[in-house]
């Protein structure tokens, strides 16, 4: 049986990498006597996947992982259970927001699912930004920037991958983003802000906003229209 964890990344713990995260929840699932199951061969490990990495630096209430549960083990399992469980051996910066079942494939596995991640960036000083400029950034028909690839760097256009871009607030200046956040098109919110203060002229400097991701979302649209859904809204409560 597999389940799905949702967790909050905060406070210090915003400065972990990805790696070092990954590792965390296995100890912290042998801490708490998760009947977790593992791979077979010589060097068996946990059954166990994340959805896309956060950012250094990033806050996040909405973070994901998958893993699998041993078979026969999780008779006494409830969704309540495990999330106290895990909860129970979580330290500052960590906080697990709930457990769901999930069905069984790597079609539905939380990596294979994300289409979409959802952001609030906060200004801690005068940004320079207003809400027509916002507006007038998204009325272009392409915003096109610099992007690491494998290969090299490339220009690329992110306009299609912006799905929303709002200004919340102008004291303190205040967005809210949804982005494209597949393994094959990911948008992150620093690319748009740079992006954005290209396009007014205006120069980002580092360390004065504070980006908190929101929520990851998969696409359950068809015909050509999205239709994003909460990872943490598919499956159904354990127990």
């Amino acid at each position: 049986m597999k389940v799905r964890v949702k967790f909050e990344k905060y406070g210090p713990a915003r400065f972990l990498g990805h790696l070092d995260t990954m590792r965390y929840f296995q100890k912290a699932v042998r801490r708490a006597k998760i009947p977790i199951a593992f791979s077979s061969g010589f060097r068996p490990h946990m059954i166990m996947s994340f959805a896309a990495p956060l950012g250094l630096g990033l806050s996040s209430s909405g973070e994901y992982f998958d893993m699998e549960l041993r078979e026969g083990a999780s008779e006494d399992m409830t969704s309540e259970i495990l999330a106290r469980r895990l909860d129970d051996v979580m330290a500052e910066g960590f906080r697990v927001l709930g457990v769901r079942q999930i069905p069984e494939g790597k079609k539905y596995n939380a990596m294979a699912l994300t289409a979409a991640a959802g952001y609030e960036v906060r200004f801690l000083k005068e940004s320079g930004l207003t809400a027509r400029d916002v507006e007038d950034f998204c009325g272009q028909p392409s915003v096109l920037v610099e992007k690491e690839t494998k290969g090299g760097t490339k220009t690329v256009d992110i306009r299609p991958g912006i799905y929303r871009l709002e200004v919340l607030r102008e004291d303190p200046f205040t967005c809210s983003m949804l982005l494209a956040a597949s393994s094959g098109d990911h948008v992150k919110p620093r690319m748009v802000l740079e992006a954005l203060a290209a396009f007014k002229g205006v120069s980002v400097v580092p360390y004065s906003y504070a980006i908190h991701k929101l929520e990851v979302y998969a696409d359950k649209g068809g015909d050509g229209l999205s239709r994003f859904i909460p990872l943490g809204e598919l499956g159904e409560a354990l127990g």
